[in-house]
């Protein structure tokens, strides 16, 4: 009895390490940090999207399967080349940041999978950058609206990352090259209308020294008018009058001839 005691234990034991030597590698699962997981039950309530593995040791029944994810920061490079609003061909070249957004890669992964970095994420940046581009010429994706198609490529991108459950952190446009002929006409014309303005400002600035001179004029002579028209005989009569009493008290010698000239006043010789 105890022979076929011992017997049965050994041959249980012998199947559990078998067991263990051969699904071992799935049973037990460690989720390292900056990591998530989810579970699939094929035999019963299939994949678990709501219930997400946080980093740590997790102990999997063997028939079941655990999808771990990287939900770290990650980025991806992309060169491509679009066609802008008058079908020129333009070749860009972008940087996406993204990672998986934490509780929902349970939904990430019954769409897209463990390959959604090349069904999602390179394809919706490509189709958002093509779009953009097809709304603008070389010229203003070149140069005089680079920020405004920077911006609707990361807002358009954004919005369509966000809506499949992927947290966009930046998109780049690291350079955008032209055929060298169409360069070179964009950078002539922006050079001549640069040109243009300063040369439009050098007559704005003439304009308004001119005009500020104008002013000073009339008004200087605002002022002779109407002194002139002040300064009656009787005035000067007066000033002059005054100015005589003043050289009158100076201790310097003179002589003081009283009588009329032709003007009314005394007439003063001499003095230091």
């Amino acid at each position: 009895m105890d022979f076929n005691f011992k017997k049965s234990y050994l041959i249980i034991l012998g199947v559990v390490v078998v067991v263990l030597l051969f699904f071992g590698s799935s049973m037990f699962v460690t989720v390292q940090p900056g990591e998530r997981a989810v579970l699939f039950r094929p035999f019963s309530s299939g994949l678990d999207k709501e219930n997400i593995y946080i980093p740590g040791f997790h102990v999997v029944a063997p028939w079941n399967t655990l999808f771990v994810y990287d939900v770290k920061e990650q980025q991806r490079e992309e060169t491509m080349d679009v066609l802008d609003k008058n079908g020129l061909s333009i070749n860009v070249d972008v940087s996406v940041r993204f990672n998986p957004t934490y509780t929902r890669i349970g939904y990430l992964h019954e769409i897209f999978g463990k390959r959604y970095i090349d069904n999602l994420i390179v394809p919706e940046v490509r189709s958002s950058v093509r779009q953009v581009a097809g709304r603008y010429t070389a010229e203003e994706i070149y140069s005089t609206k680079r920020s405004e198609v920077e911006a609707s490529i990361i807002n358009e991108t954004k919005e369509v990352l966000e809506n499949n459950d992927i947290a966009m952190k930046a998109l780049l446009i690291r350079s955008i090259n032209l055929p060298d002929k169409i360069k070179q006409a964009i950078e002539k014309k922006l050079e001549e209308e640069q040109a243009f303005l300063t040369y439009q400002y050098t007559l704005e600035t003439a304009k308004q020294e001119a005009e500020k001179r104008r002013i000073d004029a009339e008004g200087i002579a605002r002022f002779n008018r109407i002194l002139d028209a002040s300064l009656t005989a009787s005035i000067l009569k007066q000033r002059g009058i005054e100015a005589t009493l003043d050289l009158a008290k100076s201790p310097n010698a003179k002589v003081i001839v009283v009588g009329s000239t032709k003007d009314g006043l005394p007439l003063i010789l001499g003095g230091n």
